[in-house]
């Protein structure tokens, strides 16, 4: 693989069950086990695939018109099974508005299908859970 193609970040324990990611660029975001107000990993994982779906559709509509509102939600079943811990049944709701007028319409016409884009091929996130891939997990 090309250095292109990699990203990558650092955690670091910060406390007992808190911990912080740290990217490239210098961002830090605070991971929590559930007892603090810290994202858990679970909860960053949603996030991801929210922001992903947003990032992708606010790009394609916005080349129309900026939204009057854009919210979404995301939500997905933690489940215990034969297969370990994971999530079931993910379902991202969007609900965005755009102003009257033609720019609106055009933004309008084009949502339904910049959401099947972003479902379809564009968003890493969540094309990565809809395929998966092999995780290699290292002690150094």
């Amino acid at each position: 693989m090309s250095e292109d193609s990699l990203r990558q970040l650092d955690l670091t324990q910060i406390g007992e069950g808190r911990y912080k990611a740290v990217n490239g660029r210098g961002g830090v975001l605070p991971i929590g086990s559930g007892d603090d107000p810290d994202f858990t990993p679970v909860e960053l994982l949603l996030a991801a695939l929210a922001g992903c779906t947003a990032i992708d559709v606010g790009l394609i509509t916005g080349k129309r018109a900026q939204p009057d509102s854009f919210d979404v939600h995301v939500e997905g079943h933690k489940v215990r099974d034969d297969d370990g811990s994971h999530l079931v049944d993910l379902q991202v709701t969007l609900a965005v508005r755009f102003p009257e007028g033609e720019a609106g319409d055009r933004a309008r016409e084009v949502l339904p299908r910049s959401i099947q884009q972003s479902a379809d091929r564009l968003c890493t996130v969540g094309r990565t859970l809809q395929l998966g891939t092999a995780i290699d997990y290292r002690e150094v």
